[in-house]
């Protein structure tokens, strides 16, 4: 009988955090790194629930909290997706902001924000200054936040597909067919516009649409703590039915 040999384990940013519990030079700067690519679905959710103009505000609250304490410092491998991890932590934010609401007090106190949370609602405590009373109601459901979180994964995969194009202008023209958008014209068109033939322009995207799925993938490995091929398809297929 053979032993099969065990998969390598392969490190990712959400990984470097979680193994390090924040506390490694690294870790802070890949958490850094993760908030920062993500600030905007988290800006986003918080904006769809308080309703002051406050949602700015807030959300630099959070992710203060997020990389100045040690908001992590309880999780342990096995937590999953940073995406989930994020929108616990998010929720629990948002409802200490709706309790100190309701107790009619006002900015410049401390507020127990539960930042150590997942999804599943799974958390510990951490402090942060509250930034102002904010008003606010229910913030929507999981799969807005979802379809935020895809939306924002996409956009730095094209980012990334489009400063590693040698041909801006084709990538430009070709763009409309990666992101699902209706295009302004048939592929007929473009080619005209491009001076190649239409067959070259169906190959061209059929090229870009594979180098977006790996980039996407790449980008989506990134969240989760493992590497493997079946967990990060798995999450691919997911944000796709989140975008509908």
């Amino acid at each position: 009988m053979s032993l099969r040999r065990s998969e390598p384990f392969h490190t990712t940013r959400w990984t470097c955090v979680l193994a390090a519990r924040g506390d490694s030079e690294v870790a802070k700067a890949a958490l850094s790194d993760l908030c920062e690519a993500y600030y905007e679905p988290v800006h986003t959710f918080i904006r769809a629930t308080v309703r002051d103009g406050s949602a700015r505000d807030l959300t630099h609250a959070f992710f203060a909290t997020l990389l100045e304490r040690d908001a992590i410092g309880k999780l342990e491998r096995g937590r999953g997706k940073f995406r989930s991890y994020l929108l616990g932590a998010v929720k629990h934010f948002l409802a200490d902001q709706r309790e100190k609401s309701s107790a009619g007090k006002r900015g410049g106190g401390k507020t127990d924000v539960s930042l150590d949370a997942d999804s599943d609602g799974k958390s510990g405590p951490a402090t942060v200054a509250a930034v102002r009373k904010a008003k606010s109601s229910d913030p929507p459901d999981d799969s807005f936040f979802d379809r935020k979180w895809a939306l924002a994964v996409l956009g730095r995969a094209l980012d990334e597909l489009a400063a590693d194009a040698e041909n801006v202008e084709q990538f430009d023209a070709l763009k409309p067919w990666l992101t699902g958008d209706n295009p302004a014209c048939s592929q007929a068109a473009v080619a005209d516009e491009l001076g190649i033939s239409e067959g070259a322009v169906k190959v061209a995207i059929h090229r870009l649409r594979k180098k977006l799925r790996a980039l996407v993938k790449t980008e989506i490995s990134q969240t989760l703590d493992t590497g493997d091929a079946a967990e990060i398809s798995g999450e691919l297929d997911y944000l796709i039915r989140a975008l509908g």
